[in-house]
C-alpha cells in the first residue's frame, strides 16, 4: 500500500469514526498533505502544528479558524476575537480574559459542583444514565448560563443556538457563504435584556467596561460586539466542552482498571482529565489562511491557501508522546494542543478542566463501575466538534 492511496477528508464519516490510523500515515508518509479535491493543505505532526499555531505572520486567523470558513473568506465583524490577529486580537482578548482568571474560575467550583449534583442526583437508583444527555448537554449550559446571567428557562435556547452554529450534514462541509457570517444576532435579546437589568455577570461587565480601542479612543463595546463575544464564548463553552463528557464515559468504560484507580484515588482525576483531552480532543482541528508562501518538508504552500492544523493527530504523535495510542492516567503529560498554543490558546481552558474534573469526581462518587451501550450511542453530526450526541451508560449493580 503506497502513499498514492493515502486520503484524508475531515468530513468523511468513516474516517472520522476512527481517524488515528490515517493520522499516523499522514505523519509518516505525508506530513504536509494536500487534498486536491477539497483544495486544502494539512499538517499532522506535533512540531509542525505547534509552529504553525505560533506563526501569526504567515498564517492568519482573520478569515476564520474553521476550514469551511477560511475557504469562504467572509468579512469578519469586529469582536470575533478568535478570528483576529494582534493588535486587535490582543485588545479584545484582554477584555474577555478578565472573565476567566484563575481566581474567578476557582470561585465557580461550588456552583459547578451544585449544578453537577442537580444533574446526577435524580438518577441515583436507576440502572442507566447518559453521559451526554444527562451531563454533557446540561452542565456546560448551566455553567455558561450562570456566567452570562441568562435565566434558567432560557438556557436550553442558548445550548441549541450554540449547537446549530456548528452542525453540518454528515459528509458535507458547514454551509458558509462569503456574504454572511456570524454577527451575534441570536444573542441580541439576551444582551438587550441584560442592558436593562445589569447584574454581577459577564454580559453586564462587558456592557459597562471601558477600554482603549485601536484608534486610541476610550469607549465601551457596542451591543453587536458584546453579542459576538457572548456567541464565541457560548459556542466553545457549551458545544465543545459538552463533547468531553461523551468521551469520558466511553474511554473510561474501555479502561475499567484505570477507572477504578480514579474512584479509589480522586487526586488522580485532574491528570486523567488532561489525558482524556489529549486522547480524544473534542476539537479535532483548526484552520488558518496562508498570507504568504510558506515551506514545510521541502514543499511550498502558496499564499491564499487554506491550511488545516490537525490537533488530534498532533496529540497522537509518537515524536512527542511515547506510546500515544495508549490511554494512561499516569502519563507524564507534555503539553497537548487540544486548547491550541500561543496567542490563541483557549481562554476557557481552565473552565473546561474544572467542569471535567468535577463531573468525573461526582460520577465516580455515585457510580464507580459502568459500561456504555455503544449500539445505542449516537455520534454528533459535525466535523468541527468531534463527539457524541448520546452515550447511554449501564450502571453496575455493585456500584
Amino acid at each position: 500500500m503506497g502513499s498514492e492511496d493515502l486520503y484524508y477528508d475531515p468530513y468523511d464519516v468513516e474516517i472520522d469514526a476512527d481517524p488515528y490510523r490515517v493520522y499516523r500515515r499522514l505523519r509518516d508518509e505525508a506530513p504536509l498533505y494536500y487534498n486536491e479535491r477539497l483544495d486544502f493543505w494539512g499538517l499532522s505532526r506535533y512540531g509542525d502544528v505547534v509552529a504553525a499555531l505560533k506563526d501569526l505572520k504567515r498564517l492568519t486567523s482573520t478569515k476564520g479558524d474553521i476550514l469551511e470558513v477560511v475557504k469562504a473568506a467572509p468579512v469578519m465583524p469586529p469582536g470575533i476575537f478568535i478570528n483576529e490577529d494582534p493588535p486587535l486580537h490582543t485588545i479584545h482578548r484582554v477584555l474577555v480574559s478578565r472573565m476567566f482568571t484563575p481566581k474567578k474560575i476557582k470561585a465557580l467550583e461550588e456552583k459547578v459542583r451544585a449544578f453537577c449534583a442537580a444533574c446526577l442526583d435524580p438518577l441515583v437508583g436507576e440502572d442507566r444514565f447518559d453521559f451526554v444527555l444527562d451531563l454533557g448537554a446540561e452542565l456546560p449550559m448551566r455553567t455558561i448560563g450562570m456566567l452570562f446571567g441568562i435565566p434558567d428557562a432560557e438556557q436550553p435556547s442558548l445550548r441549541s443556538t450554540a449547537q446549530r452554529a456548528l452542525r453540518n450534514r454528515p459528509g458535507e462541509p458547514l454551509p458558509v457563504t462569503r456574504e454572511k457570517y456570524f454577527d451575534g444576532g441570536n444573542y441580541a435579546e439576551y444582551v438587550r435584556w441584560r442592558a436593562d437589568n445589569l447584574s454581577d455577570d459577564i454580559i453586564s461587565e462587558l456592557l459597562t467596561l471601558e477600554f482603549t480601542d485601536l484608534s486610541g479612543e476610550v469607549r465601551r463595546l457596542t451591543r453587536q460586539e458584546v453579542q459576538i463575544f457572548v456567541g464565541v464564548v457560548a459556542g466553545a463553552g457549551v458545544e465543545t466542552t459538552g463533547r468531553l463528557f461523551g468521551w469520558m464515559g466511553k474511554v473510561l468504560a474501555e479502561h475499567p482498571d484505570q477507572r477504578r484507580e480514579l474512584a479509589a484515588d480522586p487526586t488522580l482525576i485532574p491528570r486523567a482529565v488532561e489525558e482524556l483531552l489529549r486522547y480524544e480532543p473534542p476539537g479535532p482541528h483548526v484552520a488558518r489562511h496562508v498570507t504568504e508562501d510558506v515551506e514545510y518538508h521541502g514543499r511550498t504552500v502558496p499564499a491564499g491557501s487554506a491550511l488545516l492544523l490537525m490537533l488530534s493527530s498532533a496529540n497522537h504523535d509518537e515524536r512527542q508522546f511515547p506510546d500515544p495510542e495508549r490511554f494512561d492516567i499516569h502519563r507524564d503529560l507534555s503539553q497537548h494542543v487540544t486548547f491550541g498554543h500561543g496567542a490563541h490558546f483557549c481562554l476557557g481552558a481552565g473552565l473546561a478542566r474544572l467542569e471535567g474534573r468535577i463531573a468525573l469526581e461526582e460520577v465516580l462518587r455515585r457510580w464507580p463501575d459502568w459500561e456504555v451501550d455503544l449500539s445505542a450511542a449516537r455520534r454528533a453530526p459535525t466535523s468541527t466538534v468531534r463527539g457524541w450526541d448520546s452515550m447511554p451508560t449501564l450502571i453496575s449493580r455493585s456500584a
